[in-house]
């Protein structure tokens, strides 16, 4: 419940919000009070209604889709007639003619560059930043501090045994990317630049690199000389330095190679948020409206240190006739809304709670005017868009309601048509059944699908609730309709026309420790055909950005573009059981892996407000957690508690036993408010809720139980 309200052409608006929107949002950016209110007004009157008729949709499809699974029993799994049933029902729409999308203008990175993306919660400001200034990495430091090199080294001195490792890894990494026309670059003992090219001199003799047009320029910092080559697109730099520790011990003076890494951020006001009233969304939207000003800061204590970090000027070069390029110091930034579910009491029509979706979308839009009205300096979109991705939407009746709803929004704030970008999350199983349509729906502004295992499966799971039981995560990892779900995702964008006009992206690697073990098996993303992979960390779009030297996107897509689209039937069978159930200890075991889970994450979520974090598992392992890694455990649980596998009792047993373990992994935190012995706080509560209520929470989302014990924690403090 907020405090007093103001009223704004018919509205209740939060006080405290009525003035972050009049005294920090408008300002400069030639929308008044009175234009922004009553364009809001009237946004809500045209598609608050919608807004719900379309949730009641969802409702009516699932009620349907339960009762046909109910009436079949144990019947065997008959593809067609389910095919059939769902194209009855309108769960299964019309697809579009062939088409190829027509988006408007596209920045590069998303456009025509393929590289990582990182997605970062945009409440914390110094994540915030850090993601931002994350589109240029130190291959040594990524190499040094990770895994990668073996056990990460002691936090103080240079180890020089690994120092000189990561100099020869690093090498070998310039040896296939710029490779010299003779010799290697752990040889070069000078680098020199004129105006034919980059020179490096080996065994005496100067040596030019085998593609000459690589190189493009030289940077000049303080007493840095970088050397700026380009690859597949994307930019490395050969930083010399002698004066330099790393430099002073190399021949060249070599003291490091900063790769282009984060070419794109999404900033993110959803799943990896914990924003549940007006004191909440201000911060989250205050963010962001700095980072589109230019001026977000964040001053912070590190190693006894006051430091103050800001987002990233633009680098200057120097090509080799004298001329200047400019190119970004900053990650072309996205910004993630809320989906369609929640409502929000910061506005109310009428005495009743607005939707959030819709309050996201005029605010963000409104915030990013300050990008837009720029006319020199760094700028996030060079071409005049604003990117928005828009996730947890179900089919293209959703779709197209998103695309009107962004219309209406430029209308207010005085943009062109489609001057809004759109991307389109490929997380729920109506949207994946239906993808072709939902891109159809926002030809005119798509620039970006992605598939996301976790929430997809949470969806899979709650769809199919009373098909039976499904198997466990692992033998989930591998079952026919993932396998089908990503492959349909990249040929169905490339059959739309995304190729060289957005993203086609994977999802997040969620342990953010283990960087050698990323680098095995992530290079599988470009490999499909992706041009953007979810990252967890700076350090991590580094590292994964060398995958994207390593794999020509671009002729990966032009070489699958002719591959068979995998069956609708492959994608609409659940990974059930059937007979084959596991042995008892595997159960129980699983349900402890959950539950823990579950409680490990919502504790941090209910009683501090930490919307995303890395989160030690049953084995002590850190893994990175977010709302949608917390809906596919307790969807887990909800399903196998429908159908039998284990009952409440056991998984109360298992709350307790794991509420003691999360109570004993987090006791370092002085914030932290232990479960056990009581059980009787709000967080644990929220676990219960996600299980024994999940059968019957909307899509099996964990919002409305996350942000009502949230909003009880905070009335406790």
């Amino acid at each position: 419940m907020q405090g007093t309200y103001h009223q704004r052409h018919g509205l209740e608006v939060a006080s405290d919000f009525v003035k972050f929107i009049e005294e920090q949002v408008l300002p400069g950016t030639n929308v008044d009070a009175d234009r922004f209110w009553s364009g809001y007004a009237g946004l809500l009157d045209e598609f608050a209604d919608e807004n719900q008729i379309l949730l009641n949709r969802r409702d009516e499809l699932q009620a349907a889709i339960d009762n046909w699974h109910k009436e079949r029993g144990n019947q065997p799994w008959d593809s067609a007639a389910y095919r059939g049933f769902l194209t009855d029902i309108g769960y299964l729409a019309p697809q579009p003619a062939p088409f190829s999308v027509d988006n408007g203008a596209v920045d590069p990175e998303i456009a025509n560059i393929a590289g990582p993306q990182l997605v970062v919660p945009v409440s914390n400001a110094r994540f915030a930043l850090n993601a931002a200034n994350a589109r240029w990495g130190s291959l040594y430091d990524a190499f040094y501090g990770t895994d990668v090199m073996g056990p990460p080294p002691a936090a103080k001195g240079i180890d020089p045994a690994r120092r000189d490792a990561v100099v020869a890894k690093a090498a070998e990494f310039l040896d296939k990317t710029f490779p010299l026309i003779s010799g290697s670059h752990a040889a070069v003992t000078n680098y020199r630049a004129d105006q034919d090219g980059l020179h490096a001199t080996v065994d005496g003799a100067e040596i030019a690199l085998a593609n000459a047009s690589a190189f493009l320029g030289t940077r000049q910092d303080g007493k840095d000389t970088a050397f700026v080559l380009r690859h597949h697109g994307l930019h490395v730099e050969l930083v010399i330095n002698s004066d330099h520790p790393i430099g002073a011990a190399s021949p060249s003076g070599l003291r490091d190679i900063i790769v282009e890494a984060a070419l794109t951020a999404i900033q993110d006001c959803e799943d990896s948020v914990a924003a549940v009233d007006s004191e909440d969304k201000i911060g989250v939207y205050a963010n962001w409206l700095g980072l589109m000003k230019g001026d977000l800061a964040e001053t912070f204590e590190k190693a006894g240190k006051t430091m103050t970090r800001r987002l990233a000027g633009d680098r200057e070069i120097e090509a080799p006739d004298g001329s200047k390029l400019t190119l970004p110091g900053r990650a072309l930034m996205l910004v993630r809304n809320v989906g369609l579910l929640m409502t929000t009491d910061i506005v109310r029509l009428n005495g009743k709670e607005t939707p959030e979706g819709l309050l996201d979308a005029i605010v963000t839009v409104a915030c990013a005017l300050h990008d837009l009205g720029k006319t020199e300096g760094p700028r996030n979109s060079r071409l005049g868009s604003v990117y928005v991705v828009k996730p947890k939407l179900h089919g293209p009746d959703e779709a197209g309601f998103t695309d009107r709803v962004f219309t209406r929004v430029e209308a207010v704030l005085g943009l062109p048509a489609n001057t809004v970008k759109l991307g389109l999350m490929d997380e729920e199983r109506r949207t994946s059944a239906n993808l072709a349509a939902c891109i159809h729906a926002i030809r005119n502004r798509v620039v970006f699908i992605n598939t996301g295992f976790l929430d997809r499966t949470g969806d899979e799971i709650h769809t199919s609730m009373q098909a039976g039981p499904f198997v466990g995560r692992d033998d989930m990892k591998a079952a026919g309709w993932l396998n089908a779900y990503e492959d349909r995702n990249v040929l169905t964008g490339l059959a739309c026309g995304m190729r060289g006009r957005g993203q086609i992206g994977k999802g997040m690697w969620a342990k953010p420790d283990a960087m050698a073990e990323m680098l095995d098996s992530k290079i599988g993303h470009p490999q499909a055909g992706a041009n953007t992979a979810w990252v967890p960390s700076p350090t991590a779009a580094t590292l994964h950005a060398l995958h994207y030297h390593q794999i020509d996107v671009t002729a990966r897509q032009e070489e699958l573009a002719g591959n068979s689209m995998p069956e609708l039937d492959q994608l609409l069978t659940p990974a059930l059981m059937g007979n084959h159930r596991p042995a008892r200890d595997e159960i129980l075991r699983e349900v402890e892996n959950s539950c823990q889970g579950i409680l490990g994450y919502v504790v941090r979520w209910v009683d501090q407000g930490i919307g995303c974090s890395k989160v030690p598992d049953i084995d002590d392992v850190a893994l990175m957690e977010d709302r949608a890694t917390c809906r596919i455990s307790a969807q887990y649980m909800a399903n196998w508690l429908e159908h039998g596998l284990v009952s409440q009792d056991e998984v109360e047993d298992a709350l307790r036993r794991m509420a003691a373990k999360v109570d004993r992994q987090n006791k370092g935190d002085p914030a932290y408010i232990p479960m056990a012995p009581d059980f009787d706080g709000p967080a644990f509560a929220a676990a219960r809720d996600l299980i024994f209520e999940g059968a019957r929470q909307p899509s099996g989302y964990t919002e409305p139980a996350l942000h009502a014990r949230r909003k009880e924690a905070k009335a406790l403090r």
